[in-house]
């Protein structure tokens, strides 16, 4: 039986995929999923156990931080100094949505509000940690409602950073065409690729895939450690070890790649965000869809207000660009590198515009993803926790 209930779940998070691919990700696949799990919860098709029934909870239980241990391995702090007006920006964005999400507790409750700050621009492992907290104490609506934000703020930020994306492009092909903008070469001397510290030492084949896991245990163990010690959530010491210890070159970025285990992990903690469907009526789901709609209009009223209205916007020089890095601190990667390539397949006339496009929107809105995804969000559901 636990293996048939495991092809349910997995079959369930395919056609999530499939659907994705057919549409060209304009349907996310974790939206799909999660409506295809509720709708099965709610109609009895499908138990309410079956992420147990199917094995995958107790793995759940140490693979969160596995994961965010290997997304500290994936931070390149280098390339964050370099982009530190995206960064900058997406800091004040995220503290904006912070304020705004408070402010409507009156409205909302404390646990909907609580639970939805990391998640509003977080990822999956954000929202793992505080529908894991929220189930363990017992709120399930305030579960379910993290994990539907989650589901749905891809479909609300996706429109809004093509749409100021494309304005941006077009002042950028103006300046080029204008011949105001010259890109740099980047290519260098040799054409080679520079060596980390660890390929260098010779330490390359060493990596193999139990090595990598047995590194990643280790140091996802010194977390849990810390978090005994200090108070301070286990994922942010995770996401700091495996920062860390990658700046220094010392074992490689994705290690979990390197073990050929990211991509089964991240279905694993996927999964562990469904139990928080299993139990809603259809009279919770009406109060859930009322709360999603306040916390989204006040965040998107907060990030009109603040890089449109108040100055906030000079950070990176430009009202669109600004709305368009706040929009892509919700959507994530790899959904920003999509927009981006969408915006310049839209506004460029020749493959050399399209590359101008691609070369001076891109890192803006893949380290803005990235520095709210996966870092900024992790830290804010392990301090989000104790206020639960």
């Amino acid at each position: 039986m636990s293996y048939y209930l495991l092809f349910v779940c997995l079959a369930l998070f395919a056609v999530g995929d499939l659907l994705a691919i057919w549409t060209n990700a304009k349907l996310s696949s974790v939206f799909t999923a999660l409506i295809l799990f509720l709708i099965g919860f709610m109609t009895g098709i499908i138990p309410a156990d079956i992420i147990a029934k199917a094995g995958l909870s107790q793995v759940a239980v140490w693979a969160s931080a596995f994961l965010v241990f290997h997304m500290g391995t994936i931070v390149n702090i280098r390339e964050l100094i370099k982009e530190w007006r995206t960064v900058a920006l997406s800091i004040i964005a995220m503290a904006a949505t912070i304020a705004a999400i408070l402010l409507t507790i009156p409205l909302i409750g404390k646990e909907a509000a609580v639970v939805s700050i990391p998640v509003m621009k977080g990822g999956i492992i954000a929202t793992q940690i505080i529908t894991s907290e929220a189930l363990n104490k017992g709120m399930q609506m305030a579960a379910a409602f993290a994990a539907l934000v989650y589901a749905i703020h891809k479909f609300v930020g996706t429109p809004i950073a093509s749409y100021c994306g494309i304005k941006e492009a077009e002042k950028i092909l103006e300046s080029f065409r204008a011949g105001k903008l010259v890109l740099k070469d980047e290519t260098d001397a040799g054409g080679a690729k520079r060596k980390l510290r660890y390929e260098r030492l010779g330490w390359d084949k060493y990596f193999t895939e139990y090595i990598c896991l047995a590194i990643t245990a280790f140091f996802a163990w010194v977390a849990v450690l810390m978090d005994t010690v200090t108070g301070l959530n286990y994922s942010i010491w995770c996401l700091l070890l495996g920062a860390t210890i990658s700046y220094f070159e010392l074992i490689p970025t994705k290690v979990l790649d390197r073990a050929k285990t990211s991509g089964f992990l991240n279905m694993v903690v996927f999964a562990a965000i469904i139990p928080s469907m299993a139990k809603i009526s259809m009279n919770e789901l009406v109060v859930l869809s009322y709360q999603m709609f306040v916390v989204f209009t006040a965040t998107l009223i907060s990030t009109y207000l603040c890089f449109y209205v108040l100055p906030f916007w000079k950070v990176v020089g430009s009202k669109n660009l600004a709305i368009g890095i706040t929009m892509a601190n919700m959507i994530g990667f790899p959904a920003t590198w999509l927009v981006v390539n969408e915006i310049a397949s839209t506004v460029a006339k020749t493959s050399e515009e399209k590359d101008v496009v691609m070369k001076t929107l891109m890192p803006s809105y893949i380290i803005a993803g990235f520095a709210t995804v996966t870092t900024l969000s992790i830290v804010i559901a392990g301090v989000a926790v104790k206020f639960l």
